[in-house]
């Protein structure tokens, strides 16, 4: 352990060469950098991947102020060093943590707040799949959807990293869990996870499937799809609905029937969680720790990995991603030998 704390200059860093295609993000060697006050520095031993790394990597997507450059919203490793006034970890200590960029190489900083020990008994490998989606995931079904038990989710594109992990936090909370997915394997996979029903919504409309199923219409929508689901995702939720955008991979508008949102009573919220300051993200962490770390230790619920891949191969991971091709989540390996190590 005492080599793993060792801080070297430089580290390989996967760099965004200039806004393009997935063959513009170049391997580099950097400084190691230096985590200020709050901060922790964490060895990666994996970074996950995801949509978000895609639409910054064509220059759609950049890091908020003072950010890395640098792609990777999420990472799995060991603390080597802490910042000023961090007294909540140590050196030597196994995190996964929420990032505003810089993932996708050997050293990253993080805010503290956004930090959550690795749950016992997950590699460090699984658990870098852990801190996007799960942030994401609570902060927009359970506090600003409000789901309850008992009360039905819609989750589009539920093969997804975001999907899988809606769909097995839903049900293990005692929702009643729906998903659209874009393949018969892939809503196998989503039924598999704890939906009821899982829809293709290749061969299938949703809405004409779903809505004799839901018995009154669902009670929270979660789209990462936007505008071209707008008018279904209306007419299938019940009174006091909410409908919760993330997404909008089906464009930016769509029809809205304010009709059934009076008299249905229907709330439409959306977020994004990037350029949220650390102390609301610390929010959520403290939330996830509470409720949902303990499910995660006892095996209730995992995150859904389809792939891993040397940090080297960061543009097939893009590429796979933006073909829809994953199920699950892609997770890039920057260390191995740390990658498979397991919490206790």
């Amino acid at each position: 352990m005492q080599d793993s704390l060792a801080i070297p200059a430089t580290m390989p860093a996967m760099q965004i060469r200039e806004p393009g295609p997935p063959d513009v993000l170049q391997l580099s060697e950097l400084p190691v950098p230096e985590p200020g006050p709050g901060d922790v520095l964490i060895r990666v031993a994996a970074a996950g991947v995801n949509r978000p790394d895609c639409l910054q990597r064509r220059g759609l997507y950049p890091p908020p102020p003072g950010a890395s450059e640098l792609p990777g919203l999420e990472v799995a490793g060991i603390v080597v060093a802490v910042g000023e006034g961090v007294r909540t970890f140590t050196a030597g200590d196994s995190v996964c943590a929420l990032l505003a960029g810089g993932g996708y190489a050997g050293y990253c900083t993080a805010p503290a707040l956004q930090c959550l020990p690795v749950p016992a008994g997950m590699s460090l490998l699984a658990a870098a799949a852990v801190p996007e989606t799960f942030f994401t995931v609570w902060t927009n079904v359970f506090d600003r959807g409000g789901l309850q038990p008992g009360e039905q989710l819609l989750v589009h594109g539920g093969a997804s990293g975001i999907g899988t992990t809606a769909i097995q936090l839903g049900a293990a909370l005692g929702a009643q869990v729906y998903a659209t997915a874009g393949s018969d394997e892939k809503v196998q996979l989503c039924e598999s996870l704890g939906a009821i029903r899982a829809v293709n919504y290749h061969s299938n409309d949703f809405l004409e499937v779903l809505k004799p199923l839901s018995e009154g219409g669902v009670d929270v929508v979660l789209d990462i799809v936007g505008g071209a689901y707008l008018e279904q995702n209306i007419k299938l939720m019940a009174r006091g609905g909410r409908l919760v955008v993330i997404g909008i991979l089906g464009g930016a508008k769509g029809t809205l029937n304010l009709g059934l949102v009076l008299s249905k009573q229907l709330v439409v919220t959306g977020s994004t969680l990037r350029a949220r300051p650390p102390e609301a993200k610390g929010e959520i962490s403290a939330s996830l720790f509470e409720h949902v770390w303990p499910l995660l230790s006892a095996g209730t619920i995992k995150p859904v990995i389809q792939q891993s891949l040397p940090l080297t191969e960061a543009a097939r991971a893009h590429e796979r991603l933006e073909a829809n091709e994953a199920a699950g989540k892609l997770v890039l390996v920057v260390d191995a030998e740390l990658a498979a190590t397991t919490a206790s």
